[in-house]
This record gives structure tokens, sequence and C-alpha cells, in this order.
């Protein structure tokens, strides 16, 4: 017979942490290792009772639950840590995961949704439901994309962004070459650079553009 999951329980509202004892007590393979009602009760906790798994509220005094997962990992690194949450947005999440989070789930889960998570993270899995999932991942590809752009612009001279930004406030070649002095030619030259490097072809992209970066205002 395989050894029950040892679950350390941590939230803190009582109700909740008595639901989520009913729920995994009343089946078989599951054993309430302990029960925090604080940040800082669960890292004690976590380093006296040696839990499998770790469900942490997001909400809770004396350390949030992603302000205590790295202090759960270091005083009880064979746990895995699931996230219980009535937050969902994609931050939080995004924030769970980078802290050291193996699942994240939402409070208004299913019994056996949660059994199903404390399962798959115990046997070394990630949990998340897949509107979660799915979250998660446009979080990741528009930061990967705010990367990609701040890495171009740094590719910039300090010229070609002065031509960004006027190009962005709607200004001719001529007007941004009267500014700072130079010949039309030059603008254009600087315009066709700038648009090569940040791999935009169109003066609406190169707007949407300065104004995301903050280069001008909306």
């Amino acid at each position: 017979m395989e050894p029950s999951i040892r679950v350390l329980v941590a939230d803190d509202h009582a109700v909740v942490r008595e639901g989520i004892r009913h729920v995994l007590d009343g089946s078989h393979g599951f054993d309430i290792a302990g029960e925090a009602a604080t940040g800082d009760e669960a890292v004690r906790l976590a380093a006296d009772c040696e839990p499998d798994v770790v469900l942490l509220d997001v909400s809770m005094p004396n350390g949030t639950g992603l302000d205590v997962i790295g202090d759960v990992r270091r005083v009880a690194p064979q746990a895995r840590v699931l996230i219980l949450s009535v937050h969902d947005e994609a931050e939080y999440v995004l924030e769970a995961v980078r802290a050291g989070a193996h699942g994240y789930l939402r409070k208004d889960s299913s019994p056996s949704e949660l059994r199903d998570a404390v399962r798959a993270v115990d046997r070394g899995d990630s949990f998340f439901t897949p509107a979660m999932a799915a979250r998660l991942s446009d979080a990741l590809h528009g930061e990967s994309d705010r990367t990609a752009r701040a890495s171009r612009l740094s590719l910039l001279t300090g010229r070609e962004r002065d031509v960004l930004e006027g190009i962005a406030n709607g200004e001719t070649n001529k007007e941004i070459a009267s500014r700072y002095g130079i010949s039309p030619r030059t603008i254009e030259t600087h315009r066709e650079s700038l648009m090569r490097k940040l791999q935009i072809h169109n003066v609406a992209g190169l707007t949407r553009l300065a104004v995301e970066e903050g280069l001008v205002p909306p």
C-alpha cells in the first residue's frame, strides 16, 4: 500500500481549512499533516511536519502565499507547493510560478479537482486548469513580446529614437529634420534604419510601439 500524501493546509479562514480537511481526509490516500493560518506559521510548520504538498492561500497575514513560497521550499525542499486562491488573474499565476509554485487552483474548484491537483503535484507534475494555463501562456507570450521590443529598442541610436518619436507624433521628415538641424534625406536614412532594426515597416506600427514603450503619450 502506498503511503498517504501528507498535506499542509495554509489559509487564514478556519472554515476553508475545515472544508479542505473534509475533502482530503474523507478520501483514501491523503493525510492532513498540519494547518496554518498565517504565512510565517506555514513556513514553521513546513519545516516541522515534513509535508509532501503545501496548499497555500494567496491572501494571508504575516506573509502572503506568494511571499512565502520560497521560504517553504527552502525549509521543506521535498514539498511541492500548490496555490489555492480566489484570484485567477494571469499576473497572480505568473508570480506564483516564478516564486516556485508547482500548481495553481481556484478556491471554487470541485472536491475532485482539488484531489486531482494534490495528486498531480505530489507525483512531480504541474497542475493548472485549462483556462488558467491559457492565461499563463498569454501572460508569458506578452512578456516575451515586451522583452523582445525592449531589446530591439536598445539597438537604436539616440537619433533614431528621436526620429521614432517624431514619426509617432505625426511629424514629417522635413519637420523632424528642421528641429534637429539636419537634412530630410538624413532623417529618411535614420527612418529606414530604425524600421529595419525594429522589424516594423509602417507608420502605424512604429506609432503603436512608441506609445507602448512610453516614448510618446497615447
